[in-house]
């Protein structure tokens, strides 16, 4: 059983914004207070992690506000997801490392423990959530949430070494390792906690919801 203290959560708030017109997306209100700061509250909420740090590649001043580490890339021109994993495993004190963007602000409180469960069941290397999306039909699909992911801090130098290469995309390094996938689909489940805000439209259309 994996314990909360053996976890270290970052906050993925890196991008460059390009879907909200280059504006710093974790820094945009939701609710009034700033996503990058919901989103760490939710996770003290929930109780499933020993520490949080923040990946942001600008203003960092106001990221520091938050009260925890805030660590750039170490990959250049705003490399996407993989760079803040590469981050945040360089900087992890702990066994395990859970990565969650800084856009979706109903993230479930038992996030942690529920990926923890999933890997520690399946002895994987890593573990992804799986939410349901309308599919064909308005068919309800489970799609894997690979942003959503609690990873071996092991894994530091496989990832480096596909980073070296030039390798960005997600899936293609986790498609490497023992993956685990944790069903957010049961009763009690937030239908929008995976709903990731991409433009100042979307955010205010989700302020209304009940996390």
């Amino acid at each position: 059983m994996i314990a909360a203290k053996d976890i270290t959560a970052l906050i993925l708030a890196g991008g460059r914004g390009s879907r909200m017109g280059g504006l710093d997306k974790g820094l945009q209100t939701f609710n009034g207070m700033p996503l990058a700061l919901h989103t760490l509250t939710r996770l003290q909420s929930g109780s499933g992690v020993g520490s949080i740090m923040i990946n942001a590649n600008r203003n960092l001043s106001a990221y520091k506000s938050f009260g925890v580490p805030v660590w750039p890339d170490g990959l250049a021109d705003y490399a996407g997801p993989l760079a803040g994993f590469l981050t945040g495993l360089a900087h992890c004190e702990t066994p395990y490392l859970l990565t969650v963007p800084c856009d979706t602000p109903l993230l479930p409180l038992d996030l942690a423990s529920r990926l923890a469960a999933a890997l520690d069941n399946a002895n994987a290397e890593l573990a992804m959530a799986a939410a349901p999306e309308p599919g064909r039909n308005s068919q309800l699909l489970l799609r894997v949430q690979p942003v959503f992911c609690l990873l071996r801090a092991a894994l530091r130098t496989s990832l480096a070494q596909f980073t070296q290469l030039g390798g960005r995309k997600v899936d293609a390094w986790t498609a490497r390792h023992h993956t685990a996938v944790a069903a957010f689909d049961q009763p009690g489940d937030h239908p929008q906690a995976f709903f990731n805000a991409n433009t100042l439209a979307q955010l205010r259309q989700i302020e209304g919801c009940t996390p």
